[in-house]
C-alpha cells in the first residue's frame, strides 16, 4: 500500500508541477524554428477542400493528431482524461493515456484511464514503462493494460533520464530490448515505443523496428523536460543541482524526426515533444511524421475540465495546419508528407 500511495502522490505532483512550473529546457529547442515553409502565392487549391484525414490502426482519423500520453491513476487525472477523451472523440483525434502501472497494481484506479467510455470510435493507446520489464512486468501485464481500456495499441515508454533524477526511480535498464521484442511479437495489437522528451536516435529506432516494434514516437527534446519536473520534486540537493547541467540534454524533436525518417524510412513515425501549434505539426509531417502528438500544451484547459476551451484549442490547431497546407499549395496529408516546400534556414 505504501508503494502504491507513493505512486499516486507522484502522479499528482507531476500534474501540479507541469501546470505551475517552468519545465521546458532553457538551452534546448525543438528545432522547428530552423525550418520554414516556402510560401506559394498561387496555391491553385480551394481552402475548403483541404483534407486533413488519415488512418491509424485501421481507423479513420479526421486529423493527423494524437493527445500524447499524459496521466491517469488519480481522481484529478480521471477528470483530465475524461475532458480530453470527450474532445478527442468530437474532433477525431487519437488519444494516449499515462503510464498504467497504477491500474495494473491497483485495479480500483483503472477507471481513471478508461477513456473508451467517453471515446468509443477513436484510436486509444495504452501505456506501460518499458523499464518495468526488469521489475516483474511482461506480456501478461501489457495485455492487461490493453484489455482494461479496450486499447487499439500500446506504447512502451522509455524514460531513463527521468528515472535517474526521480527520487524513487527505477534505473535498471539492462537488457530491455529482448523483452521489448517478446512483447512486440506476442501481443495481438500494435506495440510502439516512445521517449518522454529526450528524443530517439535513428540507431535506436532501427534496433526497435527490427525487434518488431510497430511504430515509434520520437518524443523529442524542446518541450517538457522530465529532468526538470523531477528536480522540482526532489529533496536531494545533489539531484536538484545536477539537473541544471542537463538543461540542454536530448535530441531535438526535428532532428530526431530527420534522423529516423532518413535511416529507417519504413517505420511509422509519430512526432511529439514541444508541439505547440498546427504549424509545428505541419513541419513535423513534412519532416517525415505520420502523426503529430500534443501533450502539456493541452493540459491547462483539460485540468479545469473546460471542454469548451479545449475544443477551441483543438479547432485552432486544426485551422493552423489547414492554413499552412493552403500556404504551400497542398490539399492532403499525403501531399504534405511529400512536399519540397520546407527549407532549413
Amino acid at each position: 500500500m505504501e508503494k502504491r500511495s507513493i505512486t499516486e502522490k507522484r502522479k499528482t505532483e507531476h500534474i501540479d508541477i507541469c501546470l505551475s512550473k517552468d519545465v521546458e529546457p532553457v538551452e534546448m529547442t525543438t528545432g522547428f524554428e530552423s525550418f520554414r515553409f516556402q510560401h506559394n502565392a498561387l496555391p491553385e487549391i480551394d481552402f475548403q477542400e483541404i483534407d486533413l484525414s488519415t488512418r491509424l490502426f485501421d481507423k479513420q482519423l479526421k486529423v493527423p493528431f494524437l493527445i500524447s500520453s499524459m496521466t491517469g491513476g488519480t481522481e484529478t487525472a480521471a477528470k483530465i482524461n475524461e475532458t480530453l477523451a470527450k474532445t478527442a472523440e468530437k474532433r477525431g483525434w487519437a488519444m494516449g493515456v499515462g503510464s498504467m502501472r497504477t491500474a495494473i497494481e491497483k485495479e480500483q484506479t483503472a477507471y481513471t484511464y478508461d477513456v473508451r467510455k467517453h471515446a468509443p470510435t477513436i484510436p486509444i493507446l495504452a501505456n506501460i514503462g518499458a523499464v518495468q520489464f526488469n521489475y516483474g512486468y511482461g506480456v501478461e501485464q501489457c495485455q492487461r493494460a490493453v484489455d482494461l481500456i479496450k486499447a487499439d495499441a500500446i506504447i512502451l515508454h522509455l524514460n531513463s533520464m527521468q528515472e535517474v533524477f526521480q527520487p524513487e526511480g527505477d534505473t535498471n535498464f539492462k537488457d530491455l530490448l529482448p523483452k521489448i521484442e517478446k512483447v512486440a511479437r506476442s501481443l495481438p495489437v500494435p506495440v510502439g515505443v516512445k521517449e518522454v522528451g529526450m528524443g530517439i536516435s535513428s540507431a535506436t529506432a532501427r534496433r526497435l523496428y527490427e525487434a518488431g516494434v510497430s511504430f515509434i514516437d520520437v518524443a523529442g527534446a524542446g518541450g517538457t523536460s522530465w529532468i526538470q519536473v523531477e528536480a522540482y520534486r526532489s529533496k536531494d540537493p545533489l539531484r536538484a543541482k545536477a539537473a541544471e547541467a542537463f538543461r540542454g540534454w536530448g535530441i531535438p524533436t526535428a532532428e530526431s524526426l530527420l534522423q529516423i525518417r532518413r535511416d529507417v524510412p519504413e517505420v511509422p513515425l509519430f512526432a511529439s515533444g514541444g508541439m505547440k501549434n498546427g504549424v509545428h505539426a505541419a513541419k513535423a509531417i513534412a519532416l517525415g511524421a505520420d502523426i503529430a502528438g500534443f501533450g502539456r500544451s493541452l493540459l491547462p484547459s483539460a485540468a479545469v475540465s473546460d471542454g469548451e476551451a479545449l475544443d477551441g484549442q483543438f479547432q485552432q490547431i486544426e485551422f493552423e495546419l489547414r492554413a499552412a497546407m493552403f500556404g504551400i499549395g497542398v490539399y492532403s496529408i499525403e501531399q504534405l508528407k511529400g512536399t519540397d516546400s520546407l527549407r532549413q534556414v
